[in-house]
């Protein structure tokens, strides 16, 4: 076994890691349904400011690109960018690798109405106080990283 991969977690640390899942469910819900209250600011819904995100983050993709970066079906990313291209946040251009799959960007209006989220968002964040640790934070992160990981095989197709 390689030093990076110290093997299977104990029962203790799987039990541990069950908490974390616990939690993540509820925390996903809570903040869908706070996307979803704050919409009318944007006009924007949870599928659509995802796909914005996603194209703000990483610049144009195409539909199948951002369903596997986003573990979210092909079809419900093409529903979110159709939504999105409706309100003249996202355009559809030619993609030189590929012919029939366009690439998705946004539109200048996209960026806007993006930016407006992510600061409102940013603003709701800095409300959680100061006693959290960069390496706390750190830790987190890994944490998330490793459980997502361990799911990379699910198909969402």
């Amino acid at each position: 076994m390689r030093e990076t991969d110290p093997g299977p977690a104990t029962g203790a640390l799987t039990d541990r890691l069950a908490e974390v899942f616990d939690l993540v469910g509820p925390l996903y819900r809570r903040a869908q349904r706070k996307v979803e209250q704050d919409a009318p600011l944007e006009g924007l819904s949870v599928g659509v400011r995802a796909v914005l995100n996603m194209l703000r983050e990483h610049g144009p993709m195409t539909v199948p690109q951002m369903g596997r970066a986003q573990a979210l079906s092909r079809q419900f990313v093409q529903r979110m960018t159709n939504d999105a291209a409706g309100l003249g946040l996202v355009e559809f251009v030619p993609n030189p690798a590929h012919k029939r799959s366009s690439l998705i960007r946004l539109t200048d209006e996209g960026e806007q109405a993006i930016g407006a989220v992510i600061e409102r968002e940013r603003r709701v964040l800095r409300q959680i106080g100061g006693d959290l640790t960069e390496a706390e934070i750190d830790a987190c992160l890994r944490v998330l990283s490793r459980l997502l990981h361990l799911l990379d095989d699910i198909d969402m197709d």
